[in-house]
This record gives structure tokens, C-alpha cells and sequence, in this order.
């Protein structure tokens, strides 16, 4: 319980971020429809926010090893207020593009914050309690900042304010807190060949992760806008996709550790291209039934990351964990910067179903690949074990690192 109490100026810090920080995709997204952004422009907007995400993710490290842990988060803090406050103030698409930029990398710096914060703090003993209150935090405060849709009114500038508001609060439980900073950790080297190396077909994994979750999450406003949702409802469709990726996290545990992970990888990229087509073929079956589509699209897709990401580690001895996990977070930025522009290109050109049609060809290739790869080597007999990986700094493979590894 006290280990609890000490980390919860962080866990709050996390829900206050997330609520901002995942706030403000669907918000742009509906707003510059409403003012006569092309749907390609928007679609900048998400890939603007994954650069600086990426950015974000290789200098976070060096800056808080400069200035310290709080001053850090506090620097990262307000670059992502200024971004917000400033989208009203200058209504273009291309400032709100290095807009998105100053908030991804908000959130890459603040998460890479608090995730060393929490590595230096936990033992082995309190790694597992930590980490699944962290995450349920995250998780939780996820799926009521996609809801928040509903009550924040497209091209507002209250509804801005209000995002800079809860950013700006998010400082508080972390810069107030009594317990005294960690020694700063050694930055993780990028060695995007060192993933390359362990497995091609996690790297393809975690990059097709994050061409499904990017396009879905930037350019899912506009979908549901076409076919036919609310302001509200389009809120829950985006929750829906995340309340169906939680449910999928024990199912696809079990089987990723029960069975060889690149036929679990193969046949959840299957079950994708089921759901995308179920999500295209319920579009015109009402409000209930375009909402299961989302959680099963969720459900089927959500997993990708960390099945990769744990076929990865197989191969990976001890001490390559951490740079192997900035490494799969690395490409992971690669698939989501580019997915938003194209998926909204696509969608000017083609239609909504684009969206997913644009997913299914790339589970397609994945698929394609997968088995291929299968043909050039086998797997190991002794795994690691499956962990629900996060995709919020570099930082996490250090959190991880000894859950990954067999007692």
C-alpha cells in the first residue's frame, strides 16, 4: 500500500497527460473538417503529432540526464499547453501541424519521465502491482479522453483551453511531490539494426502496430463523420477500438506464450482483415452495430505490438533488452507517421472504407511476410515471457526488462 501512496503523484501526473494528450486527436480532427481543412490536411495533423512523438522519444533522455526529471517534464509540459493554446490564435494547417508537433513531443518527453521515474523507484517485488496500476491508469484515462469528444466543441477555443488546463495540471502531482528524484539513467542507444537483426518479422510487426493504430485513432473522426456519427458517438467509436484492444490483452497473452508466436501473429493479422471488412460491411447497420465492429477491431488488432515485440525479446539476451525496445519503438514511429496522410489521402480519393481497406493490405503483406520468415528460420524453444508493451517512450524496455526474463 505505501508503495502505492508514494507512486501516486506519478499515476495521477499519467491520467492528466493521457487526458490531454488524447484528447486533442479526435478535437483537431473534427475541428479542421469544421473549418474547411482538406481531410488530407487533417491527416497531416496525426502524422505531425507521431514526429514529434518520435522526436520527442530519442531527446527526452538527454534532456532530463541536463536538467533533472521534474524540470524536464515541466519543459515537455509546456511545450504541449503552448501547442494547444495556440490552435485558435492561428487557424492554419500547417501551424497546427508544428502544433501537433510540440504535442507529441509533449507526450513522448513526459512519458519518458515518468517511466524512468518509476523504473528507479520499483523493486522486483513491487514491479508487477506497479505496473498494472500504471497501465490501468493509462489505459482508464484513455478511454475517457476519447469520450471527451462529446462534451468539447470542434474549433473552440474553451475546448483548447480546457486541454492546456488539464496539461498544465498534469505538472502539479509530479513537480509537488515530497519523494526526492532518481539518479538519472544512461539513454538507451537508437540501434534500429539491432532490431532488424533479432527478428525482420517483428519489425514489420510493430510497424504495421503502428500504421493500424495511427490511421485509426487520427483519421477514425473522419470515418465516423462519413458514415454518419455524431460528435458523441464518434467519441465512443474511438473508445470502443481501446476498450476492445484491453480485452484482448489475456487472450493473446495466453496464446503468445502457448503457442509459436509467429503463427499468433499470422492468424491475428487474419482476424484483421476479418475485422476490417466486418467494420466496412456494418457501416449501414446503425450506431450498435458500427460501435461492435470497433471492438472487435480493437480486440483483433490492439495485441500486434506486444506479440512482436515479445517474438523480438525471444532471440534477445538480457542485456540487449532495453535498446531492443527502443529500437521496435523506433519503427513503430516510422508506420504511424505515415499512416495518417496516407489514410486520409486515400479516403479523399476512395471513399471511407479506404480506411480500412488501407489496414487490410497491410496485415496482408504481414501475413505474406510471416510466413515467408517462417521458411528461413525457426523460432526458439525457450521464450520469453509475454508482456502487454506498452508504445509510450523508449524508457519502457527498462520497466520491462526483468518481467521479460525466466526466474
Amino acid at each position: 500500500m505505501r508503495m502505492m501512496v508514494s507512486f501516486a503523484a506519478l499515476f495521477l501526473s499519467v491520467i492528466l497527460l493521457q487526458l490531454s494528450s488524447g484528447g486533442v486527436g479526435p478535437l483537431d480532427a473534427l475541428s479542421g473538417l469544421a473549418l474547411d481543412f482538406s481531410r488530407q490536411q487533417v491527416g497531416l495533423l496525426g502524422s505531425a503529432h507521431f514526429l514529434g512523438f518520435f522526436i520527442g522519444c530519442w531527446w527526452a533522455p538527454r534532456l532530463m540526464g541536463s536538467v533533472g526529471h521534474s524540470r524536464a517534464f515541466a519543459a515537455f509540459t509546456a511545450a504541449g499547453a503552448i501547442g494547444l493554446l495556440a490552435h485558435m490564435l492561428w487557424i492554419n494547417p500547417y501551424a497546427w501541424a508544428g502544433m501537433r508537433v510540440m504535442s507529441g513531443l509533449c507526450v513522448a518527453g513526459c512519458y519518458t519521465v515518468v517511466e524512468a521515474w518509476l523504473n528507479a523507484k520499483v523493486t522486483n517485488e513491487t514491479r508487477g502491482r506497479a505496473m498494472g496500476t500504471y497501465r490501468m491508469a493509462d489505459m482508464g484515462a484513455s478511454l475517457v479522453a476519447q469520450l471527451m469528444i462529446g462534451v468539447l466543441e470542434p474549433a473552440s477555443y474553451v475546448s483548447y483551453n480546457l486541454l492546456a488546463l488539464l496539461c498544465c495540471a498534469s505538472l502539479l502531482p509530479l513537480t509537488l511531490t515530497k519523494a526526492s528524484q532518481p539518479e538519472t539513467p544512461e539513454a538507451p542507444r537508437l540501434r534500429p539494426k539491432l532490431a532488424w537483426d533479432m527478428s525482420p518479422l517483428a519489425v514489420a510487426g510493430v510497424m504495421v502496430a503502428g500504421l493500424t493504430s495511427a490511421a485509426f485513432r487520427m483519421v477514425g473522426p473522419i470515418y465516423g463523420q462519413e458514415v454518419g456519427l455524431r460528435a458523441e458517438q464518434i467519441g465512443y467509436f474511438l473508445a470502443a477500438f481501446v476498450l476492445g484492444g484491453a480485452f484482448a490483452q489475456y487472450p493473446a497473452g495466453w496464446l503468445a506464450d502457448k503457442y509459436d508466436r509467429r503463427w499468433v501473429l499470422i492468424w491475428m493479422s487474419v482476424a484483421s482483415i476479418l475485422a476490417c471488412g466486418a467494420t466496412i460491411g456494418l457501416a449501414g447497420g446503425g450506431t450498435s452495430a458500427i460501435m461492435a465492429a470497433a471492438i472487435l477491431f480493437g480486440f483483433t488488432t490492439f495485441p500486434i505490438f506486444s506479440v512482436s515485440a515479445a517474438h523480438a525479446h525471444d532471440f534477445a539476451v538480457a542485456k540487449q533488452r532495453v535498446e531492443l525496445s527502443a529500437a521496435l519503438m523506433f519503427f513503430y514511429a516510422i508506420g504511424a507517421i505515415a499512416s495518417p496522410l496516407v489514410a486520409s489521402g486515400l479516403i479523399d480519393a476512395l471513399g471511407p472504407d479506404a480506411l480500412f481497406i488501407l489496414i487490410s493490405a497491410g496485415h496482408a503483406l504481414l501475413i505474406i511476410f510471416g510466413v515467408s520468415r517462417m521458411r528461413v528460420r525457426d523460432t526458439v524453444e525457450e521464450r520469453t515471457r509475454y508482456v502487454n508493451t506498452p508504445r509510450t517512450s523508449i524508457m519502457i524496455g527498462r520497466l520491462f526488462r526483468r518481467p521479460r526474463d525466466r526466474s
